[in-house]
C-alpha cells in the first residue's frame, strides 16, 4: 500500500514539474536578462578615442534608443573586439526590431564602418538576435595581425624619411599625399575583373607592391594621417545617388584648419591614356563645394555623390 501511494506521490511531483518547468526557466531567464553581466575585453592599439556626429563611443553598452545601437557596434568595432554580447532593457520594446533593421542594412554597416581605424575595419559582422534580447556581434576584420606589422613598420619608416618637425600640417599631408601617389598606380585589373595578383583592396598594396584601388588609397592615406595626429574617417558612395552602375568609391576626410575637409588620392593619380604617371591635386583638401564643382568637368564624375546624413560633419 506504501509503494502505490509513493508511486502516485512521484507521479503527482512528476508531472507538476513538467507543467510548471517552461514558466519557471522563462521567469529565471527574464530575471537574469534584467541584470546581465557584460563581459568587455581592453581596446586594442587602434581605438579612437573620439566621438563623431553620427556614432559616439558607447559608455555603459546598454541601449535605450536607435541611436544606442549605432553606438554600441561602432564601439565594438572601433576597439577591436572580436566577439561581443549585450542586452536589450525592458524599456527599450523596439530594440530588437530596431537591431533587426541594422542588421539587415549592409549600407549602415559601411557607413559605421568609415569611422574606425583601417586595422579595425572588419570584411564582415554576423549578428545574432535572440528573443529574449540578448544581441551577439562576431565581427570578421579586413587585416591580420601579420600585416598590420609589416604596414605599421614601413609607415613608420617612410615617415621618419619625408616627413620633419619643421614642417607645417599642410606640407606633411601634402608630402604624403605625393608619396602615395608617386610610388603606386591605380589597379585597373582588380577594377575590371574583381581580381588581381595585388592586394591593391588594402593599405599593403599600395605601400608595399605599388599597386591601389580607391579601398587602398583610402586606407593606407587614413593610417598616415592618424600615425601625423589628424582626425580623419573615411566617406563611400551612396549608391543611390548615382545614375550609373558602380561598384562604389571611397576616399578620405580630415579635419584641417578647423574645418573638415576631402582627400581623394584615386582621382588625383588618374588612369592616362598615354601611359605617363601624372600627380595632381584637384581633390586635395577641398571643401564639398569644390569637390562637386571639380567633378564637373569634360567627364562628369558622380562618384563623390553621398549623403551627408551619414557623415555629419559635411552637412
Amino acid at each position: 500500500m506504501k509503494r502505490i501511494i509513493f508511486l502516485i506521490l512521484s507521479l503527482v511531483l512528476l508531472g507538476a514539474t513538467i507543467y510548471f518547468l517552461n514558466p519557471i526557466t522563462d521567469y529565471l531567464a527574464k530575471e537574469i536578462s534584467k541584470n546581465p553581466g557584460l563581459v568587455m575585453m581592453p581596446s586594442n592599439a587602434y581605438t579612437k578615442d573620439t566621438d563623431y556626429l553620427l556614432v559616439q563611443r558607447s559608455k555603459d553598452f546598454v541601449p535605450y534608443s536607435y541611436q544606442d545601437l549605432l553606438n554600441i557596434i561602432y564601439s565594438t568595432i572601433n576597439n577591436g573586439w572580436d566577439n561581443f554580447t549585450f542586452y536589450c532593457p525592458e524599456e527599450y520594446q523596439r530594440c530588437i526590431k530596431d537591431m533587426e533593421t541594422i542588421s539587415d542594412d549592409d549600407l549602415i554597416y559601411t557607413h559605421l564602418n568609415n569611422y574606425v581605424h583601417p586595422f579595425n575595419s572588419f570584411t564582415k559582422i554576423n549578428t545574432t538576435i535572440s528573443e529574449s534580447g540578448e544581441i551577439t556581434l562576431d565581427v570578421e576584420y579586413l587585416y591580420d595581425e601579420k600585416q598590420i606589422e609589416v604596414i605599421d613598420k614601413k609607415v613608420d619608416e617612410v615617415i621618419k624619411e619625408i616627413i620633419t618637425p619643421d614642417m607645417e600640417d599642410y606640407d606633411k599631408i601634402k608630402t604624403i599625399h605625393d608619396y602615395i601617389v608617386n610610388n603606386s598606380k591605380y589597379d585597373i585589373e582588380r577594377n575590371e575583373n574583381d581580381a588581381s595578383n595585388y592586394s591593391s583592396y588594402t593599405a599593403y598594396g599600395p605601400l608595399m607592391e605599388g599597386y591601389a584601388t580607391c579601398s587602398g588609397y583610402t586606407d593606407l592615406m587614413a593610417i598616415f594621417l592618424t600615425k601625423l595626429g589628424f582626425d580623419n574617417y573615411k566617406i563611400a558612395t551612396t549608391p543611390n545617388l548615382i545614375s550609373y552602375s558602380s561598384t562604389g568609391h571611397v576616399w578620405n576626410a580630415v579635419y584641417f584648419n578647423n574645418e573638415w575637409l576631402h582627400i581623394d588620392l584615386t582621382w588625383d593619380d588618374p588612369v592616362s591614356n598615354d601611359g605617363k604617371d601624372y600627380l595632381f591635386h584637384t581633390y586635395f583638401l577641398v571643401n564639398t563645394e569644390a569637390m562637386h564643382k571639380a567633378d564637373k568637368g569634360e567627364t562628369v564624375i558622380e562618384e563623390h555623390n553621398f549623403e551627408a546624413k551619414y557623415y555629419l560633419e559635411f552637412k
